[in-house]
Order: structure tokens, then sequence, then C-alpha cells
């Protein structure tokens, strides 16, 4: 299109769009009592008209000069406080045009401003989105001006032009989603289409479905990290104890996400995936990339180029969008009291508690992350960038809480589905082709968390069996329960005997020498902070004789993990089974054969790791039903083995190479990786260059002195970003998000 046509369009655009303003405000002067567009003795239609032409002219005018400034000065206001001082904040600037108006003729009481302000908004933002997607041109020129941006920059980098680019890559990650749940998401149900219906297009015709499987630390933090740093070595879990720096590592903190992407790569020899002309987008992990938007990593650093919350302001620059999204999260933050309720009133079990501030972390997951993760890809896109990760957390997030199956996480997915459309579209408008995959990081299993089940906590059950003072509550559990305390002989019953008649202490109950005890979801880690280096089997047992059996034999676990002076990695389970791991003798059964194939050599795998716990607790499994049990508070949960949540899924275009050969398993995070960078090699991707092997990897600098008590894989619970934690987001921004995506 000729560029003057461009132009022209784009006014004809703006005429529409100040056209449906004035005629909003004109309808909400009718209808709302304290906001009026005429004077006190009346006026004319034409002169009310003019009036409100005026408004909205000025209102549009102040939004786009600056709305700007006032988001840049609060980015430091965490995330969901910003989402509600959006509409006051534009209620304030309808205020301050309506007082632009001559002879005082447009008045409003603040309350009814930001009603006004919020209705003018989306009305503008759904009439340009109409306008803006329907007109091929205006998409052409906004292309043209983005590609010029870019050859603008390549030529201040010296690059010079070459023959065409190849295809770029653009991996989604769908936080959470299991093979099996992407499986049935993408099946008609009926009558009714699949929920997942961009999706359900894909398989088999233009994409192929294929599962892989996780180490045994099933969660984001070891499988981003294997994915796009290539190595989950030494991570044992989402959170563990270092004995040597007497500090929790945690993986959905800032230190702890830093840590653990130095270390992969000083043991890798390269900085990541995305490391030439990639974007890293909702990550916990840089992978990296230059451009960088809400990643975890390099959320605490400071600086010009990395302020900690400017990742927002590339998408709440645009008034419209921060209006769109505030309601869309207040919409989300209703919706789950409704939904909560509902579990509460029909009795839904399992349940647990979503009262509190989840709400509004499930709001922040499900829209604000959202919404920024895909206007930044879709920027990505437009700017023809080489290579793009991004992380959609909302599945994951409303699982935990809502069942990896409920309706809840089945709405979900209807709208992920839809902004994968979104991105799909787009892809069309690119300046070059891009080879779109789908992949997760894990699954989910579900099933009554441990508390729930018997009655106590993990913690508890650790602190009997070192016959040291339980709560009451706990107490009384483990009377009611004495099978699961015994089988360790008279010493040991006694021990755990002891345990329940000695008080409790005053405070949290915990001595300088107490267990260090943690969960990753059904993965528990138990660590003595007293005994330098890791405990052996024998050495627990002199020390606590009943404990081993404790855990071993009660129905809530499925097997523990020791290292024993004599026999290296054991694995034990209830009525004295064992699996000698480095020997492969087994007393009686092995305690994980109910695992199913691949359990020995993860566990062999996470043995030998020098940040393994003295003690590794996996839950019980139920193989008829898929259940185990969360020791933290999650009906849907990841982190251990048993169940979905070992086996997330990768779709592929039929234009790559298949993964793997007929017949073979993929296998880890980190053959993943191999796969990925092979994609890229294949599409004349960038290479990714190497750094000089380094022979030892330093010792952990300062860490996060504590672990939070949230999910197993935290978003919020094991891998949630807080809101706030993010980082700079790339210049080139998307178009707004359509309403559809809600």
């Amino acid at each position: 299109m000729p560029r003057w046509k461009s132009v022209g369009a784009a006014l004809l655009r703006v005429i529409a769009v100040w056209a449906v303003s004035t005629l909003t405000m004109l309808a909400l002067a009718g209808i709302l009592p304290d906001f009026r567009l005429q004077s006190a003795d009346g006026d004319s239609a034409t002169r009310t008209a003019i009036t409100a032409a005026s408004g909205a002219g000025a209102f549009g005018l102040l939004s786009e000069l600056v709305w700007p400034l006032l988001v840049r000065a609060l980015l430091l206001v965490p995330a969901f406080v910003l989402g509600l001082l959006v509409f006051a904040l534009n209620g304030s600037l309808l205020l301050i045009a309506l007082n632009l108006i001559p002879d005082g003729r447009g008045t409003a009481e603040p309350e009814t401003a930001v009603v006004v302000a919020a209705v003018m908004s989306a009305a503008s933002s759904a009439t340009s989105t109409f306008l803006t997607v329907r007109d091929d041109g205006a998409y052409h020129w906004r292309l043209a001006r983005l590609a010029d941006r870019r050859r603008r920059r390549r030529r201040r980098q010296g690059e010079t032009g070459g023959p065409p680019q190849p295809p770029g890559m653009v991996f989604l990650q769908i936080d959470g989603v299991g093979h099996d749940v992407l499986r049935d998401a993408v099946r008609p149900r009926g009558n009714r289409p699949p929920i997942m219906e961009t999706v359900a297009g894909w398989v088999d015709t233009t994409h192929t479905l294929t599962p892989w499987r996780t180490d045994w630390s099933s969660q984001t933090g070891a499988s981003q990290l294997g994915i796009l740093h290539g190595s989950t070595e030494n991570v044992p879990a989402f959170r563990w104890y270092e004995k040597e720096t007497r500090q929790v590592i945690v993986s959905n903190r800032p230190t702890g996400a830093a840590e653990l992407q130095r270390r992969a790569a000083a043991r890798t020899g390269d900085e990541g995936l995305l490391t030439v002309d990639g974007a890293s987008r909702g990550n916990l992990f840089t992978g990296g990339a230059e451009e960088l938007a809400l990643v975890l990593s390099v959320a605490a650093r400071r600086g010009r180029h990395n302020r900690s919350r400017s990742g927002y302001f590339a998408y709440f620059r645009d008034p419209a969008n921060a209006t769109r999204t505030a309601g869309s999260f207040l919409a989300e933050v209703f919706r789950e009291l409704g939904q909560a309720a509902r579990a509460r009133l029909r009795r839904e079990t399992p349940r647990v508690g979503r009262g509190g501030l989840y709400p509004f972390i499930r709001a922040f997951a499900t829209v604000v992350e959202r919404d920024v993760v895909v206007a930044a890809v879709m920027g990505d896109i437009l700017s023809g960038r080489t290579a793009i990760y991004a992380d959609l957390v909302a599945y994951d997030e409303v699982a935990h809480h809502s069942g990896p199956r409920s309706r809840d996480t089945h709405q979900v997915l209807g709208r992920l589905d839809r902004c994968i459309a979104l991105i799909a579209k787009v892809v069309e408008h690119a300046p070059r082709d891009y080879r779109i995959v789908l992949l997760s990081d894990h699954g989910q299993s579900p099933g009554t968390t441990f508390a729930d089940a018997y009655g106590l906590t993990l913690e508890d059950l650790v602190r009997a069996g070192c016959a040291l003072p339980v709560p009451r509550r706990a107490g009384r559990t483990l009377k009611g329960h004495r099978p699961a305390v015994a089988g360790g002989g008279a010493e040991a019953r006694e021990a755990a005997r002891a345990a329940l008649r000695r008080p409790e202490r005053d405070g949290d109950g915990h001595g300088p020498s107490d267990p260090v005890v943690l969960a990753s979801g059904n993965l528990g880690l138990v660590s003595f902070p007293d005994v330098p280096g890791r405990m052996s089997r024998e050495e627990i047992d002199r020390r606590h004789p009943a404990l081993l059996r404790t855990l071993a034999d009660h129905p809530g676990v499925g097997f523990l993990l020791v290292w024993s002076e004599r026999h290296g990695a054991v694995v034990l389970g209830a009525d004295g089974a064992e699996h000698h791991l480095d020997t492969g003798r087994v007393v009686g059964h092995s305690p994980l054969g109910v695992f199913g194939g691949g359990a020995v050599a993860a566990v062999r795998r996470t043995a030998r790791f020098p940040n393994a716990p003295d003690i590794m607790v996996n839950s019980a499994y139920d193989p008829a039903t898929g259940e185990v049990h969360a020791f933290e508070g999650q009906i849907g949960s990841h982190g251990g083995l048993g169940g979905a949540q070992s086996h997330p899924f990768l779709l592929w275009p039929l234009e790559l190479s298949p993964p793997i050969r007929p017949g073979e398993e993929l296998v880890g995070a980190e053959a993943v990786h191999e796969v990925l960078r092979r994609w890229l090699r294949e599409t004349n991707g960038p290479q990714i260059p190497r750094i000089p092997q380094v022979a030892k990897v330093p010792q952990v600098p300062e860490q996060a002195a504590a672990a939070g008590r949230g999910g197993a894989d935290g978003r919020p619970g094991e891998e949630s970003r807080r809101p706030g934690d993010v980082t700079a987001a790339s210049p080139a921004v998307a178009p707004p998000l359509p309403d559809k995506t809600r």
C-alpha cells in the first residue's frame, strides 16, 4: 500500500475512534446522574455534541501523552496494585479532560469519572482493535515501520543485507500441561468443539505430538533450566537446603534463579539456547537472551537496562491495554471467588483453601503475566527476532488449587488456546517465516494433600520419628496410626512414643539441631544441618533409630532415598523393602516398581547429586487413579515421581526432524535442550557460541535465606513469580491484544 494511503487509513481510524468515544460519552451522560455535559441552563443537542467531542478528544490526548509518564513513574508499584490503580488514574485523566472543556460544561463525581473513563477506554480500544485487525494495510504499515527500525539497528551494528532470512523459531511453554491433558484437550467433546480448538487443528496435520519424561524433579526450576541452559545437574528439587552455606536455595526467588543459571552456564560452557538474537519472555531463566521480559533470574538487577519492573512499561504504556488488563484482572479475581465458593457449596473433594491473597495471585498469573508475555512475543515476531522462548503459566497456577482436570482449568486452557491462535495470526504478517513449537515442562498429578489424608504434615512425621515434640493435633493422629510409627524394634517404638509424650516447645518448636523439612509437591527433603556433609543411613539409625521406619512404613509414603556407607544409594519402602541402586539388589520387592519404567534411573541419577539431602521422601502413588499426596497445599501437584506429573509434551512442526528415532523415548530436559538446538541449526538459526569451560563451579554466594511456602512449582506456590519480579521488555511492542483472548 502506498505510504499516503496508509497515512490516510490511519487518520480515518483516529477519527473513527474519536467518534466512538464521543458517542460513548454522550450515552454515559444520559445514563449516569452524576455525569453531565451541559451547562446548568441546558444546551442544544449540537452544543452538547461539541462538548462531548471536546472532552473525548482531550481525554484521548491526555491518555497518549500523560499515561506513559504515569506508568513509568509507577514501575516500582507491584503489578496487582498497579492494576487497581489503573482505574483511579484513568478517572483522574478524565476529570482533567472535563476541566479543559470551556465554560465548565463537563462535570462528574470522582467515582463516576472512574466508570466513564473505563468504559470509554474499553470502547476506543475495541474500535481500534476491530479496525486494525481487519485492515491488512494497517498491519503491513506497522510491520514496515518495525522492519525499518530493525534495518537501521542492524546497520548501526555493522550488519549488511544478504539473502532472505531463514525461518525463526517460537517456543511456547504451556506450563504444567501434561501429555494426557493436552491430548484430551484437543479431542472433540461430543457435539462440542475441543477445549483447545486451535491446537487441535495442528495435531496430526501441521504438527506432531510427542511425549517426553522428566527427571525425578518434575518442576519448572529443573526442567526449564535444562531446556534453556542444557543442565539439570545438582538440582534435586524446587527448593533444598545446602549445608555448606546453611541456606535454602529456592528456584522462584531472583537470587536462587540467578545462581542456578550461573551454575548451569559454568557447567555446560555456553550461555544458553537463546544467545544469538533471542528473546526470553516470562521465564525463570534468560537462556542467554538479551531481550528479556518477566525473567526472574535477572529481576534483582538494577540499572538503565535492567530496571526491576520495567518489563511492564512496554505493555502498560498504552492506556487501552492497561484498562483492558485491569478489567480482566478484577474479573478473574471475582471468577476465582465464585469458583471457590461453588467448590465449598458442592463439598467437592479434594479441596484446598483458596482465600487470602490467592485470588489476586491467580489473576496476576492468568491475566497480567499472560497479557504482557503474549504482547512481547507478538512484538518479537513482528520485529523478526530469530529465537523466542515464552512461558505461559496460567494453567499451572489454577491446576494447583482447582485440580488438573477441573472445569476451572478447562476454561484456562480455552483462553490460552486463543492466545496461541493470536500469535499464529501475527506470524502471517512477520518479516520472516516462523516455526511454532508448543511444549510443557512437566504435568500435574491429582490427589488429596498428605496433611488432609493423614491429619499431619511431613514435618510432623519426621519430628515424631526423631523423638522431637510435635503439635497436639499431630500427636493425636500418630496415636491413631500406630502402625505407621512401628516396625523399627522396641528401641524405635519407644523413641516414637517418647515424641508423643514430650510437650511441644514454645514458639515454633524448633531447635538449632532440628531437621530441616522442605516440600516440592509430593517430594519431601529432610536435612540435618548440624551434621556436615551427607548423613548416612547408618548414622541416621544411630541418632534417630525410629525415623527411617516411621517414614517408610507410613501409608502416605511411597519410598525413601538414603545413602548407605555399605551399599551406596538405597531406596527404602514399607515392610523392610529395599532396592540397592548401585548393585541392583532388591530385598523383598522394589519400592520403585509401582512408579513405572525410568523410575530407577531417575532416582539413581539424583542420588549422586552433591546437593541431595540426607533423606528424600516421595509420596505414595496409586497407579489405578494416578493420585499422589502433595506435602504442601495442592490438589494438583508436581515435583516428584508418580503419574502424569512426569509426562509433559512436545508439539513440533512437520518441517522439523523428529525429536527421537522410532521406538525411543525422550527423557530429561537436557535431551529436550539438544533437540531444540538441533532444530535451530536445521533452520540455519543461531549457532550458539561456546564460552571457555569452567573446571570447577565456585561455591554458592549469598542466597535467599528462607524458602517460601508456595506451590510445588511455585507460580505462586512453588514456581510463582511474585508480582513485580520482572525485567526489561523488548522495545518492539505488538498491537493491543483483542478482547477475544479473555
